[in-house]
């Protein structure tokens, strides 16, 4: 199983980054790459534990999907998911959000694994790597969003 950690400083309040942290504006920033949108189950505008949660995308023409089950949430504090896409790949994300001087740090933690002995030489040469730059690129779309938020000033 891959596992990568990754924290972002972001000088905005810690209420203000959390606010990102709900289905209707995590696509702002989560999965821009895909287009991606939240189906959310009974149309919930919060995460809560034991919600269900399906991401649709594009990526490179094809149609992606992976459904998540929140398995923790504190408004603007923790998120946590456990996922399976439509290619096998399963696993867990998990984002926490803490006080950090005049401003707020997220780490996130992603965990996966691609199915079969094949996926995890495929993970190991190609993924792995590819995965980790995602990951970043998200934290810093969060950051540039939170930071330049007209509405936090």
């Amino acid at each position: 199983m891959a596992k990568i950690e990754l924290s972002i400083d972001i000088a905005a309040p810690l209420n203000l980054v959390g606010a990102f942290f709900v289905p209707q504006r995590m696509t702002y920033w989560f999965g821009e790459e895909m287009d991606c949108r939240f189906e959310v189950q009974r149309g919930a505008s919060e995460f809560e534990s034991g919600l269900k949660v399906r991401i649709v995308g594009q990526l490179a023409k094809r149609e992606v999907s992976l459904v998540a089950v929140v398995t923790a949430y504190q408004r603007a504090r923790l998120l946590e998911w456990r996922f399976r896409d439509s290619y096998g790949v399963s696993g867990m994300q998990r984002w926490e959000i803490e006080s950090a001087g005049n401003g707020a740090r997220v780490h996130l933690r992603d965990e996966y694994e691609l199915p079969g002995r094949i996926g995890r030489i495929w993970d190991r040469i190609f993924t792995r790597r590819a995965v980790r730059m995602r990951d970043l690129r998200d934290l810093q779309r969060l950051k540039h969003l939170a930071e330049h938020a007209g509405w936090a000033k």
